[in-house]
């Protein structure tokens, strides 16, 4: 009887040894984790079109600080803020009385030294035809023509030589008076000539009693009203071209050499968040700003609507002339945190985490431009809920 005891205690330590261990395996069976369903793509390689980042300012294409060219009372300014006007259009409007009698007295001064030269509109001046010159020609002809009859009768001793003398003397006189007519009448047609030069300066001050638009664009700024007196050179008005805009951008010295004329530009503003708005190089500044070590170009966009305005800040990315391979993976597969950036690349039925550096975004892929080899897959779906070494399915 005693030794049947231990027996039936030694099945009974085995029996539930067996089932410990059967609960232990059900247990770590339980704790194991299940695998991640994910889907892959390969990364590619193939030319992609490389951009250089620069940032900027819109600029208005013209501006112009419009000033008054005449001294005057200000009888108009029709003009606001913002308003659009056309190439020519009126800004202000300054008394023209003054000028209006300027230019009175100017065009009868001309008049009169016109009349004293027998002058009509639009003829060429002929010196021949000047009144007092055809005088003093016709008494140079007669003393000419009386010296010639005298003459030949002296030869014939009909006269004394004293009549011929005196008859010498008389056509030479004639003769003098002419040329001095001549000179006369060609120096008023020179102060006719003036006269004219000042009628023209009284038209034209005439015609800055209307301060005008320089250009197709807005009123920036108006800075008289009416009533106030403007002095000549007086800035009156800004007005400013904003169809089309240009952006002003600052490149770093090392992408200078890919920069050039012609070059696509597209950029953001903080304005419109997400549109991108296209531009084309135009300008190239011919030497670096030292203090910079950067080189300033701008880029001249179209503004048909109106939505960009002189001032917005611009982030612009600048397209390169040649397209270089790049290794593109989907932007879902990559995984940034603390500027770290990795990948899960799919072996088998395992994840393998990499540690890579990224290039560029084009459309919805990723550039890799290290970590990565051309053909491996990457994991693009659930991929936050990996780990290096986690089965996939």
């Amino acid at each position: 009887m005693n030794r049947v005891f231990p027996a039936v205690l030694l099945i009974a330590s085995v029996a539930v040894g067996a089932c410990g261990s059967s609960a232990k395996t059900k247990d770590l069976a339980a704790a194991a984790p299940a695998s991640i369903d994910v889907s892959s793509a390969p990364a590619v390689e193939q030319p992609i079109a490389r951009f250089v980042r620069a940032t900027g300012s819109l600029m208005a294409e013209e501006q112009a600080d419009v000033a008054a060219e005449i001294a005057g009372r200000v009888i108009a300014a029709g003009i606001e803020r913002g308003t659009p006007v056309a190439q020519g259009a009126e800004l202000i409007r300054i008394s023209p009385t003054e000028a209006d009698a300027q230019l009175k007295e100017a065009e009868a001064n001309a008049a009169q030294i016109e009349a004293r030269l027998g002058l009509i509109p639009d003829a060429t001046f002929d010196v021949t035809r000047v009144p007092e010159v055809q005088n003093a020609k016709a008494s140079y002809d007669l003393a000419a023509s009386e010296f010639n009859r005298i003459q030949s009768l002296l030869a014939d001793k009909v006269v004394s030589q004293s009549e011929y003398d005196q008859r010498r003397t008389q056509m030479e006189a004639a003769r003098q008076q002419y040329e001095a007519a001549k000179n006369a009448a060609a120096q008023q047609y020179q102060s006719l000539q003036a006269a004219r030069a000042r009628v023209a300066l009284a038209r034209k001050s005439l015609s800055d009693t209307v301060v005008r638009a320089p250009f197709t664009g807005a009123v920036a700024e108006r800075l008289v009203t009416t009533g106030d007196y403007v002095t000549k050179g007086m800035k009156v008005a800004v007005v400013v071209r904003t169809n089309p805009l240009r952006v002003q951008l600052t490149v770093p010295e090392q992408f200078v050499s890919v920069v050039s004329v012609g070059s696509a530009v597209n950029f953001e503003v903080d304005a419109y968040p997400g549109r991108q708005f296209q531009g084309a190089v135009r300008y190239v500044s011919p030497a670096l700003q030292a203090e910079q070590r950067a080189l300033t170009i701008e880029a001249v966009v179209p503004n048909a609507k109106g939505e960009l305005k002189p001032g917005f800040f611009a982030t612009a990315r600048i397209e390169q002339p040649a397209k270089v391979p790049g290794l593109l993976v989907p932007a879902s597969a990559v995984q940034t945190s603390g500027g770290t950036s990795r990948v899960f690349v799919i072996s088998g039925d395992r994840a393998e985490e990499r540690i890579v550096t990224t290039g560029q975004t084009v459309g919805d892929h990723v550039e890799i431009t290290k970590g990565l080899k051309a053909g491996e897959r990457v994991a693009t779906k659930n991929v936050a809920q990996l780990t290096d070494g986690m089965k996939v399915s």
